[in-house]
This record gives structure tokens, sequence and C-alpha cells, in this order.
């Protein structure tokens, strides 16, 4: 059995769900449908920044092997305005200490958009929004990274499909997260079990 760590933050986590409502969960029922010797284990925290995730990713490296890596991160830095370098920066150290510890495991990198035209706020937030956007495509590249490129792709801003603050998926929209996810995963999956 190899496992999957899902490593994020309240996306992952399942903001205000029951923890099998969570895409992760959704996740592991169809990799048990194929029969695929995999385990997700799910280790989204609520409110975590892309610094959160640099603090705990050692301690979370050290709990079970790695096979594969989903980092789901940078959402709470763009609502808090932190600079893009930054972000990118604690992404690549989380890539690098998975790297270094586990030399063989499959990363995917989950992008993100901002949810509204930071255009119409005028000064630089336009700006911030596309360098936002455009950080995860250049952190999987430069890396050779599996890539997700949006992870609210069919839910953002789509009312029925989000809890009540417009900001979190419902079940109906973690389903729709994990189908996103699922589109690369599952090819990375595949080519990991015929090595």
């Amino acid at each position: 059995m190899q496992n999957i760590i899902f490593f994020g933050n309240s996306l992952t986590a399942g903001y205000q769900l029951r923890g099998s409502e969570a895409f992760p969960s959704l996740i592991q029922q169809r990799i048990d449908s194929l029969h695929l010797p995999y385990k997700a284990i799910n280790y989204g925290v609520s409110g975590e920044t892309t610094a959160g995730g640099r603090q705990r990713i050692v301690s979370v490296l050290a709990r079970q092997p790695v096979d594969v890596f989903v980092l789901e991160l940078g959402a709470n830095d763009g609502l808090r305005g932190i600079p893009v370098r930054e972000t990118t920066q604690n992404l690549q150290h989380i890539i690098d200490q998975v790297h270094l510890k586990y030399p063989k495991a499959r990363i995917v990198l989950v992008g993100l958009e901002f949810p509204f035209d930071l255009s119409i706020l005028g000064g630089g937030y336009g700006r911030y929004g596309a360098e936002f956007k455009a950080l995860f495509r250049t952190l999987a590249d430069k890396n050779n990274l599996a890539f997700v490129p949006f992870l609210l792709q069919g839910v953002m801003g789509i009312r029925e499909l989000n809890l009540p603050d417009g900001v979190h998926p419902n079940a109906q929209g973690q389903k729709i997260l994990a189908n996103n996810v699922w589109a690369v995963l599952q090819t990375v999956l595949t080519e990991k079990a015929a090595q």
C-alpha cells in the first residue's frame, strides 16, 4: 500500500463538512473502486498559509512514507495579500523538503486563482491577482510537477456549490474538486503503479 498525502488548507480539510465529504476521501473511494494500492491521508488544516505549511512539513513527512504528495496551499496567502515572492518561496521549500526525504515521491501541485477580478479595486491589485495565479504554473514547470491548473474550477462563484460564506465548497462542490484533482492524479497513480 502506497500513501498519498494531501497537504493543504480548509479546501483540502473539507471545512465544516464530514471528513468523508472532503475531496481526499472522495478520491479514496475512486481508488478503492479501481482496486489501486493507495491510501489517501488528509493533512488539510483550515486557515493554513504557506508559511504555516512550511513550519508543519517536516513533522508530517516524518509520520509515514510518502509516495504521492498533493500540495494545495496558497489561498490564505492570497486573501491576506502576502507577497507572491514569499508564497513562492514557501511552496518551493515544501517541495524541496518532500524531494529531500522522499526522492522517488511524485508531487502534484494544485493551482488557485482569485475569486474575483482584483483590477476593479485599482492600484496594483490586478497585477497581484495575475502574479498569484501564475506562480503555481511557474513552480510546476520549474520542478517538473504534475499540475492541477485550478482547484475551484466549476465551483467558485456558484452559490449552490458553496457554503453560505460563499468561499468554501459544500459537499456537492467537494465532488467537483475531487474531479478536478482526479483528472491529473489518476495519471500520476497509473504511472507510479507501472514503475
